[in-house]
């Protein structure tokens, strides 16, 4: 568990991750150079955590020290903002042993705001060879949230972990990084509930898309033609979903840039942004309805 400056909301993750049906080995939390509370909550729970210290470096390198110093046969990630239900460890532990081949398990996710109201519940995921999927942003892959992930040790550590120059999209690449040598679980039961606030790192769209290219350099450097043959759909994908980040962070310049990038790559997308104004609408009618 990573945590930085969030000492308003860690002694909510640490309890659930220490209420688990499958008691965790061990809970590691890396304090990632708070400055706020932070100390003194974990102090409260003397030895039924492990804490590791350490200056302020981000979310991907206090999770790579947490992967380092964990003694488990697998690793799970929980942000100090977010909350595990009572099974996660249990049916997700399960679902490696059924299939002992996977490289990574993740489950499905209730995203909720600070006054704990439900916003969204995503229950779909996909299982198997999911790699091309994931490069070319294809729906219901996997929720990305960082909480609602299992990998065993070994394969976290054969990746090289998460990379500290990716955030907030060091989460999308690390499950790419693992999909593209191993098949994936998923557990439809919603196990994680993310919690949406101001300071989220998602909220900052400039930075996901710097990462996001970065990460997509990374991966369209192998000269497997697999992963090539996808290039274009992919950066086609890519700059679809930018573009509707924007446009919902009211920000038209960067959309219609990403929109034009969309249609340079994927003429084919050109049917999705056409049927944007219908779509804005029926979702406009269905929050008014709500």
């Amino acid at each position: 568990m990573p945590s930085y400056n969030y000492a308003r909301y860690l002694r909510q993750a640490i309890d659930s991750a220490l209420g688990q049906t499958c008691a965790p080995l061990e809970v590691i939390v890396v304090d990632d150079g708070s400055t706020d509370a932070t100390p003194e909550v974990l102090a409260s729970y003397g030895d039924r955590i492990h804490v590791i210290r350490q200056k302020n470096q981000g979310v991907a390198t206090a999770r790579n020290t947490g992967i380092a110093a964990a003694r488990g046969e697998y690793v799970a990630f929980l942000d100090s903002d977010d909350l595990w239900d009572p099974r996660m460890l249990e049916l997700q532990v399960a679902r490696f042993e059924a299939d002992p081949s996977l490289g990574l398990a993740h489950s499905g996710v209730e995203m909720f705001d600070d006054a704990g109201n439900t916003l969204r519940v995503y229950r779909e995921g996909k299982e198997g060879r999911i790699a091309a999927d994931l490069l070319c942003f294809s729906p219901n892959v996997i929720t990305l949230t960082g909480s609602n992930i299992m990998v065993p040790k070994r394969v976290a550590e054969e990746i090289g972990g998460f990379d500290p120059r990716l955030p907030p999209s060091e989460d999308w690449d690390f499950c790419y990084r693992v999909a593209a040598r191993y098949p994936v679980g998923f557990v439809a039961d919603v196990l994680v509930r993310y919690r949406i606030h101001s300071t989220a790192a998602h909220r900052n769209i400039g930075r996901i898309e710097t990462a996001m290219r970065l990460a997509f350099e990374k991966t369209f450097a192998s000269a497997d033609p697999t992963v090539q043959a996808l290039r274009r759909h992919a950066y086609g994908s890519l700059h679809r979903v930018l573009a509707g980040s924007y446009f919902q962070a009211r920000q038209p310049r960067s959309f219609l840039r990403n929109l034009v990038a969309s249609l340079r790559y994927d003429p084919r997308n050109i049917g999705y942004f056409a049927a944007w104004p219908l779509r804005v609408i029926s979702r406009r009618l269905a929050r008014s309805a709500a």
